[in-house]
């Protein structure tokens, strides 16, 4: 991996936080994402599964984990099932990793590490002594699975050879233990959003009329990997003019224009961890007077936004107030009619149609990271926060997002070293 290497003890603890939620006489079996094909003999770049990673650190292809805490034998009370190396696999693929590196990795020891072709020979000797099997399945409210994963695929496994068995749900109890980030976890956050703000302050030497997004997005790589990053954390949005009024725009294909705004939304992936940053930027470095006045409503509404994420809060009344202070702030651009706003309909308030999207999710190991939005908000759990204005009539397009984690004492912006105020942005663009 790119990335330095893990201190082992946030997974030891990780799993311990996990058998601490599962019912007595609980197995979990959690499997490594397939390696994606494209056309012929290419395959996409292989992605962890979420979950073993948050549990082991492994960033293998071909893993299992299962665990049972309280197995009567203590040696079955963890198991990690690699893929055994060989010549012809080191001289093609490289090196994977041997049982000492994975206890290293793991803090599993090798004496609890096995080869793939162990597992059915170990797991007889788990399962059977098991009254609950946790398997996992994506659910995320946001999800759309067209195509079978190695986890769905297990699972339809599992109930041909142990029909008998009872299944649990274990995505709820990782759902769970996720939104709530240990101090290593935002120390890796930390890094990606570091990363992140070193791409920021090279672009903002970099954007001038002329350039192409395509060119923008260049450079954003360039800095990401040389920071030991695998990359962007998400296919980035670099929209200039009236691209920035399309929401997820991707392409990053048109030409940049004097006179116009673009809207950058990138963050740097650092050891599955993810920043996810937006800012907005006058091609030229001069924000135009209209163009300044839908800016500075955008960060008023973020950081007022930032100063309702506090623990105790839910997350539908947090919305229902930053819908309640956008309002606010669309009447005085004289997008919205005041007496209208007061007439409207609060199922469907009007400020939709300027601010069509959330103003903050969970952040973590996704980037729009697992969580229960029916759960109040507590120390720990990191969010965006990313409010903007579209005006499709006038091709400005003006998102912010910062990264905040909560705490006993007040939220902290982990961002709060990226420029984000006009009069900044416009300083470092005409240096």
């Amino acid at each position: 991996m790119r990335y330095l290497p893990l201190d082992s003890s946030l997974f030891i603890k990780n799993r311990q936080r996990l058998a601490t939620r599962l019912k007595p006489r609980s197995l979990v079996v959690l499997n490594a994402n397939d390696i994606l094909p494209t056309n012929a003999d290419g395959t996409m770049a292989f992605r962890q599964n979420n979950d073993l990673f948050y549990l082991s650190g492994v960033d293998q292809e071909e893993t299992r984990l299962v665990l049972f805490p309280d197995h009567p034998d203590p040696k079955f009370r963890e198991a990690l099932f690699l893929r055994e190396t060989s010549e012809l696999i080191e001289i093609w693929e490289g090196h994977k990793l041997t049982k000492a590196e994975a206890e290293q990795l793991t803090g599993i020891p090798q004496s609890r590490i096995y080869w793939n072709n162990q597992f059915e020979q170990i797991f007889g000797q788990m399962v059977f002594e098991a009254e609950h099997i946790y398997l996992n399945t994506n659910e995320h409210t946001r999800a759309t699975v067209d195509v079978q994963t190695r986890d769905a695929r297990y699972i339809d496994q599992f109930r041909q050879m142990y029909p008998l068995h009872h299944l649990e749900r274990l995505a709820p109890l990782m759902h769970y233990l996720r939104a709530i980030k240990q101090p290593q976890e935002v120390q890796l956050l930390q890094t990606a959003i570091d990363t992140t703000e070193k791409m920021f302050r090279r672009l903002l030497g970099f954007i001038k009329p002329g350039v192409w997004e395509y060119e923008i997005e260049a450079e954003m790589m360039h800095e990401f990997l040389r920071n030991r990053s695998r990359g962007a954390a998400y296919s980035p949005i670099i929209a200039s003019g009236a691209n920035a009024c399309v929401l997820h725009y991707i392409d990053n294909s048109q030409q940049c224009q004097d006179g116009d705004l673009v809207l950058l939304d990138l963050g740097a992936e650092y050891a599955n961890y993810n920043a996810d940053m937006t800012r907005t930027v006058p091609v030229n470095g001069r924000f135009t007077e209209r163009q300044r006045a839908v800016y500075d409503a955008v960060l008023r509404v973020m950081n007022e936004a930032k100063q309702m994420l506090r623990p105790g809060n839910l997350w539908d009344d947090y919305h229902r107030e930053v819908g309640k202070v956008m309002e606010s702030e669309l009447i005085g651009l004289g997008l919205l009619d005041r007496a209208a706003v007061e007439k409207q309909d609060p199922d469907a308030p009007l400020y939709k149609k300027y601010f069509m999207h959330g103003t903050s999710h969970f952040l973590g190991l996704d980037v729009h990271d697992v969580g229960n939005k029916y759960r109040k908000m507590e120390p720990g759990m990191v969010f965006t926060v990313e409010p903007g204005i579209y005006i499709r009539d006038e091709k400005i397009g003006i998102r912010l997002e910062n990264n905040v984690i909560l705490t006993e004492s007040g939220n902290i912006d982990l961002m709060a070293n990226i420029p984000v105020v006009a009069d900044e942005i416009e300083e470092l663009m005409n240096q």
